[in-house]
Order: structure tokens, then sequence, then C-alpha cells
């Protein structure tokens, strides 16, 4: 009933066969029979870890959230879906100062897991204290334009943040430059350059058997070496386009209409390690992890939790105040390097879009270079 309302004309919605399938994802530990008391002891010992790393470490927040949700889904056409969805979401934040210096560090774990999947990480939250403290004594990076390698989770981000959207069916649609900028058939970048969407894989934030329309999730290639061969569908932009659904139909509740969005959105793996990309480099930035970012259309601007000098093809000194700015399809085109280590990046958060805040989304990729960008720091020396 969320689309309730008098249309000046019907809706039309390409066709998706009926189906009637019961679905449970792994609760791998259901965390409806956890007491909270043991929840509670978990993010006090994680918490402990932090501060206990440095009495430079002056504040730290924990948070825990969990819930096994049951869905429903009927249609008039005769489908019947029936799903249980647990998702546990852990993260914490550590708070550095030193003077007038303030640092941060922040992990975050997220998944359509249970109880068992957020044990045994106290090293992470550790690691992220750790840094903070660090940070306290890195330089700022001084700006201008490098190769730059991103890292997993930043270029997971930036996959996401400044292409993902764009992919959104429903945007291509309404919006003419959106429609002129995402042809179908466009080079993107070198045949290095994969992208997709999946929201089949395994145990993952943005997984599930089905939409909100009852369309079974698959794995949408988006950019298949450079070149953008698909976007992501409801049953409703796929007939206004004349393609086919994608199962990226999804509302964060029964109070709000689905609408297209993401589910794991990832840069597909290449070939070779780390060093490789950065082996021939005499100067650069290894920008990693993120802390905020906007985009503007084909524009963005990405925040680094932090990043390190690339020198002499090695990692060199830790950096602060990595700020990434360019034009995404300029961007994606000077991509010349892609690593062998993808990963999924398993943290909380969510995504939003049209007042449907938070989202559960998840990003991937491998190490990803970049053979010239902008990036945002101290002036250069004279």
């Amino acid at each position: 009933m969320s689309r309730a309302v008098l249309l000046e004309r019907p809706i039309q919605l390409a066709p998706v066969p009926p189906q009637r399938a019961e679905g449970i994802l792994d609760l791998d530990g259901d965390v409806r029979g956890v007491p909270l008391a043991e929840k509670k002891r978990l993010i006090e010992a994680y918490n402990g870890a932090m501060l206990a790393v440095s009495d430079r470490i002056v504040d730290t927040l924990m948070t825990y959230r969990d819930e096994v949700s049951e869905y429903w889904y009927v249609n008039s056409e005769g489908a019947v879906l029936h799903e249980l969805r647990p998702e546990v979401t852990l993260s914490g934040t550590a708070v550095a100062r030193r003077d007038g210096t303030i640092e941060k560090g922040l992990e975050s774990i997220g998944l359509r897991r249970g109880w068992r999947s957020v044990q045994d990480k106290a090293a992470g939250f550790r690691a992220v204290a750790e840094r903070a403290v660090l940070l306290l004594d890195a330089p700022t990076v001084t700006g201008g334009t490098y190769p730059v390698v991103l890292d997993p989770e930043l270029a997971g981000v930036f996959i996401h943040e400044a292409f993902g959207h764009l992919s959104e069916a429903d945007f291509v649609y309404e919006n003419p430059q959106a429609r002129e900028m995402m042809t179908l058939g466009r080079r993107f970048g070198k045949p290095v350059l994969n992208v997709g969407d999946n929201g089949a894989a395994s145990g993952l934030r943005g997984t599930l058997p089905f939409d909100d329309e009852g369309t079974p999730t698959q794995d949408t290639a988006l950019i298949r070496e450079g070149i953008l061969v698909g976007r992501l569908h409801s049953r409703e932009t796929a007939a206004a386009m004349h393609e086919r659904p994608t199962g990226n139909a999804r509302a964060i509740s029964f109070r709000h209409p689905p609408i297209v969005r993401m589910t794991n959105t990832y840069i597909g793996n290449g070939r070779g390690t780390f060093e490789d990309l950065i082996r021939d480099l005499k100067l650069g930035v290894y920008a990693c992890g993120a802390f905020g970012g906007q985009t503007m259309l084909e524009n963005f601007s990405f925040t680094a939790a932090y990043g390190y000098m690339i020198r002499d093809g090695q990692v060199a000194e830790l950096v602060k105040d990595v700020v990434l700015a360019g034009n995404l399809f300029q961007t994606l085109d000077r991509i010349d390097h892609i690593a062998g280590d993808f990963r999924w990046n398993q943290m909380g958060g969510g995504c939003g879009k049209g007042g449907q805040f938070p989202l559960p989304v998840t990003e991937g990729a491998p190490h990803v270079r970049i053979e010239e960008a902008l990036i945002g720091g101290d002036l250069p020396n004279d």
C-alpha cells in the first residue's frame, strides 16, 4: 500500500515470473538467543582494547546493533515470499589527543549474519586506536597531482558513491544529462576495469534472495573491460527503458515504496599484488580508509581516513588529511592497474536516497591504481 496514490498514467512493470519461496539467511548464532549481558560484555572488551593502547586515547565510543526481521512479500501476480533477515553491526571510535591536536580512528563491521560473526575482533579495534595515536605526529599530505593507490576500502566507497548512484536507472531515466553520460556502450576505462553489483553474494549486508518487488537478485555487470554494459533496475524502470529487471528495487520498510538501490557494489579483481602497483612509482600517495565524501553528478571529493607517501616504489611515511577530488569519468579512465587482492568491506552504516536511510549495502574492491589524481592538502614548499 506504500504506492497507493492516484497516478495520471498507469505504471508499467517488466514481467517477472511469480515465485513461492522461503529464504532464511545464515543466522550464524541467532542473536535472539544471546543475553543482553553477554552483548554488553563483548563491547566492553572491545572498548577496553582501544583504551589500553595509550594514555593519548581520551575518548572512545562502541555501538552494537542486531536484528532478525521477518519479511513477507505477496503480490497480485501470485508471488509469495517469506524470509528471515539477520543483521549485526558493530562499530568503535577511538579519539586521540595531544595538546590541541585531535585525531580519530574508526572500525566498523556489518554483516547479514549473527552472533558468531562479531567474535574475536579486538585486533581491528586496537589497530584503529593505535593509528589515531600515530596520526597525532603525522604531517598533512602536500597537495598536488600524484599517482594514487586506493586501498580496497576507499576504492569500494569510491565506486559506490561516485559511480554506483549514476548506475541506478531511475536517476538515469529521469535525468537527460545522466542519460547522455550513462549511454550503454560508452568506454569508461581501460580493459582492466570491471564493475558490478551482486545482490546474491553470500553473507553481505546488501545480500537478499529477492528484492522488494519479488525479483530474484543477481550479479549485474555494469562495466565490463572498460565498457558500460548495464545498469540497476526495478521492474518499473526496466519496463520504461525496455531492459530487464536486475533485482534492485529496495525499501527500508513497509512504509516506503521500493526504489532503485544498490546492493553489494564492487570493482572486479585484477592481477598481481599491491607491491606490483607501487614498484615503479617514484612519488605517489597510498590513500586508505574513508571518512566521508560528496558527489555532484560526475564530480567527487573523498576524504581518506589516513594515507602514506610512496617513495621509490616503497610505502614511506604516514600522512593525514588526504582528500581525493576529481571528475569520475576522467578518474575511471586513469585507472591503469588493479591488483588481485579483492575483498568485501564489511562495514556498518548504510546508504541514503529519496529519504530512505540507512539501507544496508556493501562495497568491495582490490587495491586500485590511478595514474594521475588530484590530492588536496598542504601547499607545497617553495
